[in-house]
């Protein structure tokens, strides 16, 4: 069975879709998704927008937001101006840290918000108490599913 590249397209997009319906940025989903689903390891910004029917000034936008999660690293192409694009081996695994530490903040404010409503005895309070106790919880789970993940893939190899 070889590749289907239409079928890679709809994924490509019904993907896209879903993550946005989730609220990460479609365009950043649709270049992500695209990324993943190619046999090439590593793209410019021209590549890109080629592949996707997109432009340039997307391409730059949706790069730079999945540079700050670390889900794609730049590459500097020696002799050339280009930059080329790729997703880091360990990705998800960089994005689930990036996601525990936006826990770990979440259950900060979340106290501090429950502390300025007048701690859990008040209604307020006690809804921010638990929202910041959830966030901890979620914080210290992430952690022990990564190390766990880790030694499943290290045991694979």
């Amino acid at each position: 069975m070889g590749r289907d590249e239409e079928a890679v397209r709809q994924y490509v997009e019904s993907m896209a879709r879903w993550l946005a319906d989730w609220g990460f940025p479609r365009m950043a989903a649709r270049v992500l998704i695209m990324m993943m689903s190619a046999d090439e390891y590593s793209f410019t910004a021209a590549d890109i927008a080629e592949r996707l029917e997109i432009s340039p000034a997307a391409v730059s936008g949706a790069i730079r937001y999945l540079l700050q999660l670390e889900l794609v690293v730049r590459e500097v192409v020696p002799g050339s101006r280009r930059d080329r694009y790729r997703i880091p081996h360990d990705t998800w695994y960089q994005a689930a840290m990036v996601k525990g530490g936006l826990f770990g903040q979440l259950a900060k404010l979340s106290a501090e918000g429950a502390a300025a409503a007048g701690g859990p005895e008040t209604p307020a309070g006690e809804r921010l108490t638990e929202m910041s106790e959830f966030y901890v919880f979620l914080h210290e789970e992430v952690g022990g599913l990564l190390d766990k993940w880790r030694r499943h893939r290290a045991s694979e190899g």
